[in-house]
């Protein structure tokens, strides 16, 4: 049901849409730091978050990380790039709490978005808030605001995030490090 209306948030789906797409969904538990994709992985499907807290990240040679995204209950955590194009994901996606998901497998997804029109509506309606306007914010953000003016910005589109995440999670979200992070966090605090 946590499904069905986090989709019909944006639009409203048909019982019979809704019947043939939870033909292509499957229940998995996925443990803390266990990952859900790999890095480097083909992945053949993206998730649903009923219960949990997952990160979306990618490493570079030298092992430094950097969080691009935060997923928790009622968000669809997976690497569309890599699923549109067919190709290894460059981010991976790793649980930060025990975790329930759906995984929808995106081959079936895509046939029914050819056959579905009210599927197609919410997949507009989702793409549009999540791809577009929310990542236009951030984009911005991250070259045009200050750290301090990020890291408001976070507790404001995330304010139950703060404490299920490690500091050094959000620093690298934001782009700084956690020592710049804990300056800011003291600096509010003496304000």
């Amino acid at each position: 049901m946590a499904l069905r209306n986090a989709m019909s948030a944006y639009y409203p789906v048909s019982e019979q849409t809704w019947q043939e797409f939870t033909g292509i969904c499957e229940l998995l538990s996925v443990e803390k730091n266990q990952f859900l994709y790999q890095q480097g992985q083909l992945p053949n499907s993206f998730a649903f978050v009923y219960s949990g807290l997952f990160r979306l990240f990618i490493a570079d040679e030298k092992g430094n990380e950097y969080n691009k995204m935060f997923f928790d209950e009622n968000t669809f955590p997976g690497s569309m790039v890599a699923l549109l194009k067919g190709q290894v994901s460059r981010f991976a996606i790793e649980a930060l709490e025990d975790s329930l998901v759906v995984t929808i497998n995106f081959n079936g997804f895509r046939r029914l978005l050819a056959a579905k029109e009210d599927l197609k509506m919410y997949h507009i309606h989702y793409l549009e808030q999540n791809w577009l306007i929310a990542k236009e914010a951030r984009e911005v953000a991250l070259v045009q605001e200050e750290a301090l003016a990020r890291y408001l910005r976070f507790l404001a589109e995330y304010p139950k995030l703060e404490s299920r995440l490690p500091q050094y999670h959000i620093a690298s979200h934001l782009g700084i490090t956690a020592t710049q992070l804990s300056r800011i966090r003291k600096q509010l605090v003496d304000e």
